[in-house]
C-alpha cells in the first residue's frame, strides 16, 4: 500500500432546492418515514447516530440503503468511504451490477470487475479532491460499453444529506463509519490486474459482453442499461431480496416507487450521459433482460458457476487482512490492561447517565426543531414563488403582453424574479412615457394651474370624476359665446339675450346658465371695445361712449 495521500478539500454547506426534494420524491425516495435528514447550516456532516451521509447524485443514479454486497467489498478492497466516489462513479457501479444480474445471469463478480475497471485519484485543476477523490475508469484495452458520461456533474458536491441505515437479516456488517475527514490512501489493489486463474475464469463472462456489444441489430449500450434499471424502479446499489433476474414486474418486492412518466425518465438519462436534447433517448433495450418472464437457462448451473468466481479477486487482500488481524489483536491486548480503569470509568459514567439522557433529549428536540424549520423554509419559499407568479400573470393580463425567458434558471424563484425585473423595466418606461405625454398636455387642460412635480399628482389631474372632454367643450362654448357678445356689440344691434335660447332644440335653462357664466367675461370684452351696456334685462343695445 502506498503511503502518498490526498489534499483534503474542505466540505461546504448543502444547499438542497426544492426542485432537487421534489425529485427525489418522484423517485420513491422519500417515502420511508426519517428515511431522509436535511442538514441545516452546517457546513461540515455531522450524521446523528443511525445516519450516514451521501449525496443526491448518488441516490438518483441507483444507491440506496441498505448497501449492497459488492459495494461493500469494492469499497473494503479499495480502502475508500463512499463519499470519496464520484457520481460518475457510482453509475458506473449500478451499471456493472445490472449488467451482470439482467443480461449475463450471474451475480456481480469480482474477478470481471477487475479485468474491466481500475481507480486513480481525481485532480482537477491542481487540485486533489477529497469528496470524490477517486474515479472509476474503464482500462484502455477492454473494450467495454460506452455510457457518454458527462464530463463533470455540477455542483453535485453542494448536494448532501443524511440517509438512515438498514440492514438486511443477511448482513452481519455495515461499511466503515462516516470520517469526513479521513485521508484517500493510494493501494495496489487501486490498479490490480485480474490473474491468470481469474481471467480464464471469466471469459465466458468477457466473451457475452463483446456478443451483447456487437450483434448486427441487437446492440446493447450503456445507455440502454441505465436506461432499463432507472425504468424498472430497483436500485442497483441496494441491497435486495431477489436478483433482477427475477424481477417480477410492477408487483415486485424490491420497487421503490411506480413507474417514471417517460419524459422524466428522458430527463434523467439525459443529465447522466453527455446526450443533448437532440439526440435519440432509448427507454428500451434491444436485448431482452432475464426477469421472471424470461428465465434463465439452466439457472442453477450459472449460479453454481457465480459462486466459484464470485470472490476470486479478493485473494490480494489476504496480506492486509493478515496485517489488519495482527493489528487487531494488539489493540485487544491494550483494550485488556485497560479493563481495570474502564470499570471505574463505568461507575463515574452511570452517575453522568442522567445528564446524558437529558442531552440526548434535548439534542432530539433541536433536530426535531431543525427539520420543521426547514420545512417552513420550503413552504414560505413555495408562497413567495405563488405571488411573484400570480404578480406576473396579472402583470400581463393588465398590459396584454406576455413575456418568457431566453434561458430560464431552471428555478421557479429565480424565473419568476427574472419576469417580475422584465415587467418593472416595461411598467417604468410606460410610467416615463405617460408624464412625458402628461406634460404636455396639462397647460392645455389646466392653463391656470401650476404643474405638478410629482408624477401621481399630475396623473391625478387627468382623473377627475367630472368628464374633462365634457368642462372642455363647455369651456370652448362658453368662449363662443363671448365672441358672439362682442360681434353683437361691435354691430350695434338690439338683441333679446333670453329669446335667442328659446329654441325648439335647445334647453333654455342650460342656454341662459352658459350666457350668465359668459357674461362677467362679456363684459370685459365690451369695456375693452368702448361700449357701455344697456341697463335692461332683457336686451343689450350697446351705446357709444
Amino acid at each position: 500500500m502506498e503511503t502518498e495521500s490526498f489534499e483534503i478539500s474542505g466540505w461546504e454547506r448543502s444547499k438542497i432546492s426544492n426542485q432537487d426534494v421534489n425529485m427525489l420524491r418522484k423517485l420513491g425516495l422519500t417515502k420511508k418515514e426519517e428515511g431522509l435528514l436535511f442538514p441545516g447550516e452546517e457546513s461540515f456532516p455531522t450524521p446523528r447516530i443511525g445516519y450516514r451521509v451521501t449525496f443526491i447524485d448518488h441516490l438518483i443514479r441507483g444507491l440506496s440503503p441498505p448497501i449492497h454486497e459488492f459495494l461493500h467489498g469494492l469499497l473494503f478492497v479499495y480502502g475508500l468511504q463512499l463519499h470519496q466516489l464520484t457520481p460518475n462513479s457510482v453509475l458506473h457501479i449500478s451499471i456493472f451490477i445490472t449488467l451482470c444480474e439482467c443480461f449475463l445471469g450471474t451475480h456481480p463478480n469480482w474477478a470481471l470487475w477487475k479485468r474491466i475497471f481500475y481507480i486513480r485519484r481525481n485532480n482537477s485543476h491542481n487540485t486533489n479532491y477529497n469528496v470524490g477523490g477517486v474515479v472509476i475508469y474503464v482500462r484502455p484495452d477492454v473494450d467495454y460499453f460506452d455510457v457518454k458520461f458527462p464530463d463533470s456533474v455540477q455542483g453535485w458536491r453542494k448536494r448532501w444529506l443524511y440517509i438512515r441505515e438498514e440492514y438486511l437479516d443477511s448482513q452481519e456488517y455495515n461499511i466503515e463509519p462516516f470520517n469526513g475527514d479521513a485521508k484517500i490512501l493510494r493501494r495496489r489493489s487501486w490498479v490490480a490486474e485480474a490473474t491468470k486463474e481469474e481471467k480464464m475464469a471469466t471469459n465466458a463472462l468477457m466473451k457475452r459482453i463483446r456478443e451483447l456489444q456487437n450483434t448486427r441489430g441487437k446492440e446493447l449500450s450503456g445507455v440502454q442499461i441505465t436506461a432499463y434499471f432507472l425504468r424498472i424502479r430497483v436500485q442497483p446499489l441496494q441491497a435486495r431480496k431477489n436478483p433482477l433476474w427475477l424481477y417480477a414486474g410492477e408487483k415486485d418486492v424490491d420497487r421503490i416507487s411506480k413507474d417514471l412518466h417517460v419524459k422524466d425518465l428522458e430527463r434523467l438519462i439525459q443529465c447522466f450521459s453527455s446526450l443533448s436534447k437532440k439526440d435519440s433517448v432509448p427507454t428500451s433495450c434491444r436485448v431482452e433482460p432475464y426477469s421472471g418472464t424470461n428465465a434463465l437457462p439452466k439457472p442453477l448451473m450459472k449460479h453454481f458457476i457465480s459462486l466459484g468466481t464470485q470472490f476470486i479477486g479478493y485473494r490480494d487482500t489476504v496480506e492486509d487482512l493478515k496485517e489488519a488481524l495482527a493489528k487487531a489483536n494488539k489493540r485487544a491486548d491494550d483494550l485488556a490492561a485497560n479493563l481495570e480503569q474502564s470499570e471505574k470509568a463505568r461507575k463515574k459514567a452511570e452517575q453522568d447517565a442522567a445528564s446524558v439522557g437529558d442531552l440526548r433529549k434535548r439534542l432530539h428536540q433541536s433536530e426535531t426543531a431543525l427539520s420543521e424549520k426547514i420545512t417552513q423554509q420550503i413552504a414560505r419559499e413555495e408562497a413567495i414563488i405563488g405571488r411573484l407568479e400570480s404578480q406576473n400573470r396579472r402583470f400581463a393580463r393588465k398590459m396584454s403582453q406576455d413575456f418568457e425567458l431566453q434561458e430560464p434558471e431552471g428555478d421557479r424563484l429565480l424565473d419568476a424574479f427574472a419576469l417580475l425585473e422584465i415587467h418593472g423595466d416595461l411598467a417604468r418606461r410606460r410610467i416615463a412615457d405617460a408624464r412625458t405625454a402628461f406634460t404636455h398636455l396639462f397647460p392645455y387642460f389646466f392653463p391656470k394651474k401650476k404643474q405638478p412635480d410629482a408624477f401621481f399628482d399630475l396623473a391625478k389631474h387627468f382623473i377627475p370624476e367630472e368628464d374633462l372632454g365634457l368642462a372642455f367643450r363647455q369651456e370652448n362654448l362658453k368662449i363662443g359665446i363671448e365672441g358672439t357678445i362682442a360681434l353683437v356689440a361691435e354691430s350695434q344691434q338690439n338683441v333679446d339675450w333670453a329669446r335667442t335660447g328659446e329654441t325648439k332644440r335647445m334647453n333654455k335653462e342650460k342656454w341662459q346658465s352658459l350666457i350668465k357664466a359668459a357674461k362677467p367675461h362679456s363684459k370685459k370684452i365690451l369695456s375693452f371695445l368702448g361700449y357701455k351696456p344697456a341697463a335692461s334685462s332683457s336686451s343689450a343695445k350697446p351705446e357709444v361712449k
